[in-house]
């Protein structure tokens, strides 16, 4: 079946998963992937969408921008390209890691975590951030999950991480992950 990946996002409001994933339906599609999430009163969501051959992404667009105009929703559709047909991370050449960040927010933080990852050939399959804490003593939180090439050696990427904690006065963590869980 073809793919398709749907983005949709727009003032959060309870309905909106059951609105688009309707729609879809309707349209013969199957959920694959996705990655829904409220940030800051905005709900936005990233689906990889199987569509039966005749659908065609323009339709299902159209059709999804109808049939959600009440929830003032934002909606694209694009198809997939064919060389990520059947894709699967981590691929049979890289290998799955896992890197947290704990510490005081500061501007820049997610670029210069990101950019060591990115000079180390790592590539960054999803990132999460948060505050968590309290007022007085937030803390600022990042997840990342990322995969290396196969076979190199992630100690140089923990020496940068270390030296980069020390510079960023944070906590940084770098582990393997062993196990495919959501």
């Amino acid at each position: 079946m073809p793919r398709v990946v749907v983005t949709a996002f727009g003032p959060d409001r309870p309905g909106i998963v059951a609105a688009v994933t309707g729609v879809l339906v309707r349209h013969g599609a199957n959920l694959a992937d996705t990655a829904m999430t409220n940030l800051a009163g905005q709900f936005a969501m990233v689906l990889v969408v199987e569509v039966p051959a005749e659908e065609h992404a323009a339709a299902l667009e159209r059709a999804l921008s109808d049939e959600t105009t009440g929830l003032d929703l934002t909606v694209a559709v694009r198809p997939l390209a064919d060389e990520h047909e059947g894709e699967l991370a981590p691929k049979g050449g890289e290998t799955a890691w896992a890197v947290s960040v704990y510490g005081a927010d500061q501007p820049g933080l997610v670029h210069r975590v990101t950019t060591v990852l990115a000079d180390r050939a790592a590539n960054v399959v999803d990132l999460t951030t948060r505050t968590i804490g309290t007022p007085e003593e937030p803390v600022y939180v990042m997840l990342l999950d990322i995969t290396l090439p196969f076979g190199d050696d992630a100690s140089p990427l923990q020496a940068e991480l270390a030296s980069l904690a020390d510079d960023l006065r944070v906590e940084i963590h770098l582990r393997a992950e062993d196990a495919d869980i959501l």
